[in-house]
């Protein structure tokens, strides 16, 4: 094996990156974000934004865009991507002078009722809730919140990224947010025409044009990272590709400009999205 794309979910990758650097095979995970996976080693690269900073960027939009001051959280406690992305979330909150009115769990995989912690949390009364898991338990928490007469707007991070997400939960996760790598309105020209021709190949059950996710794109780049540094190293030699990863500076990628920090992680800009009218809107970009 000359190099390791993947993988996506950052327990995963955790599980992965051990062996990768045991071998000194470089591994590029496109998106996972727990900052723990780069700490394994130097032969572990990412082409995503890490948890801290998008964490941080959320609270810091919660409070300064939609003015929240009293926050709830509903996390997986045996997700490390959960786990993580709350912690960074309420420190970033409790350093903004916000205040965490509730800070509840749930099973990722196995839960599916969430009254009982929407219960506490609409008794909480919040400004806004944090749910930082993945589209399928969000979609659900979202329908369950609404059917408890919760109005506040629940918020979450790249792991709601899906079309699954409208489709599980239809009009509940309407006016909602969450943070990604991109949006496919911005206008730079590597993300149009990563969009269009991702449009013109995959389709949608009923035939439409499939509007790419962000894994889709962060597949892409993370791809397109490591042959680059092949092509620089000028052989497949594992020390030499991971010198090549690790000098990467502003690569036009089509989820934005990467830089590659002194830790392997990729400096780059973040997106948070509204969804209205079943789509996902581009509200604000946040650089690192």
């Amino acid at each position: 094996m000359v190099a390791l794309l993947g993988e996506i979910a950052s327990s995963r990758s955790l599980a992965a990156a051990p062996e990768a650097q045991r071998s000194h095979v470089p591994m590029i995970s496109p998106g996972s974000t727990n900052p723990k996976v780069t700490e394994v080693g130097d032969y572990i690269f990412r082409a995503c934004f890490i948890d801290n900073f998008q964490g941080t960027a959320v609270a810091k939009f919660a409070m300064g865009d939609l003015k929240a001051k009293r926050f709830a959280i509903l996390y997986a406690n045996n997700s490390d991507y959960s786990v993580g992305l709350r912690k960074y979330f309420r420190d970033a909150v409790t350093a903004g002078g916000g205040q965490i009115v509730a800070d509840l769990t749930y099973q990722e995989k196995s839960d599916v009722d969430f009254k009982g912690q929407l219960t506490k949390i609409r008794d909480a009364n919040p400004d806004a809730i944090f749910v930082p898991g993945y589209y399928t338990e969000a979609a659900l928490i979202c329908q369950q919140a609404r059917e408890l007469g919760i109005k506040a707007p629940l918020m979450g991070g790249d792991g709601w990224d899906s079309d699954q997400l409208v489709a599980i939960g239809k009009g509940a996760v309407e006016g909602c947010y969450f943070a990604n790598h991109y949006a496919a309105e911005e206008d730079r020209p590597e993300v149009q025409k990563f969009v269009q021709s991702y449009r013109a190949r995959y389709k949608n059950p009923d035939g439409s044009p499939k509007t790419p996710d962000a894994m889709a794109i962060l597949g892409y780049d993370a791809m397109k990272l490591m042959a680059d540094a092949i092509k620089r190293a000028g052989n497949t030699d594992g020390a030499k590709i991971r010198d090549a990863l690790a000098a990467t500076k502003d690569f036009a990628g089509a989820s934005g400009n990467i830089t590659i920090d002194e830790n392997r992680n990729a400096k780059k800009p973040i997106v948070i999205l509204k969804i209205e009218g079943g789509q996902f809107k581009y509200v604000s970009r946040v650089n690192p």
